[in-house]
């Protein structure tokens, strides 16, 4: 169970439920909403923040979602690892890439651009203190400054991965995500939920 009680759906703030479209979204997709759901105020600021990311967004739906996944993957976010997004399956990801993203230095088929912001990940999520001018600079030469900006806001979220994690709302994922002993790491592979 979550550490942190939920709140059933038709327990909700009416403009809560309105704002995120609860009703038409699969039980994992809104796990968090359920915790949230106390809050309904910080709830709708959190929805419309990742609502203004993905309305300004230039970079590649592609890029966002393995970033994404990776942050996912260090912060042992089983609802975020679960989840696929409709809009980075539709930009070319692939349960095999995915896959890949366990060891990214090795998989085939990313391009310069995401290796370039999937090592950046790594870095910022375990030693940020490290980031120095020459990473920026190698960042540069795959994407503007704006898209400089938004690949760090996207990366901050994943402060909110951490928070899923800590509340621990593994009773909505499928069976292989709920297993967490200390030497089972997440898995990649299927199945899993996409969202639109």
């Amino acid at each position: 169970m979550s550490r942190i009680a939920k709140i059933d759906l038709s327990n909700w703030d009416a403009d809560l439920r309105a704002t995120i479209g609860a009703d038409a979204l699969p039980p994992i997709a809104r796990s968090v909403f359920n915790i949230l759901a106390h809050r309904p105020n910080i709830a709708k600021a959190f929805a419309a923040l990742f609502s203004a990311f993905k309305a300004d967004q230039t970079l590649p739906d592609r890029l966002v979602e393995l970033v994404r996944l990776r942050m996912a993957f260090h912060n042992q976010c089983r609802t975020c690892m679960a989840i696929r997004y409709q809009d980075g399956i539709d930009d070319g990801v692939t349960e095999d890439l995915v896959c890949s993203l366990e060891k990214p230095t090795e998989a085939p088929d990313l391009s310069a651009a995401e290796r370039a912001a999937l090592a950046y990940t790594d870095r910022f999520l375990t030693d940020h203190l490290s980031i120095n001018d020459s990473h920026m600079n190698n960042l540069r030469e795959h994407f503007t400054e704006g898209q400089l900006v938004e690949l760090n806001f996207w990366l901050a979220m994943g402060g909110f991965g951490r928070m899923a994690a800590v509340f621990d709302m593994l009773e909505d994922l499928p069976a292989h995500f709920q297993e967490t002993t200390s030497d089972h790491l997440a898995p990649w592979s299927s199945p899993h939920v996409v969202v639109g």
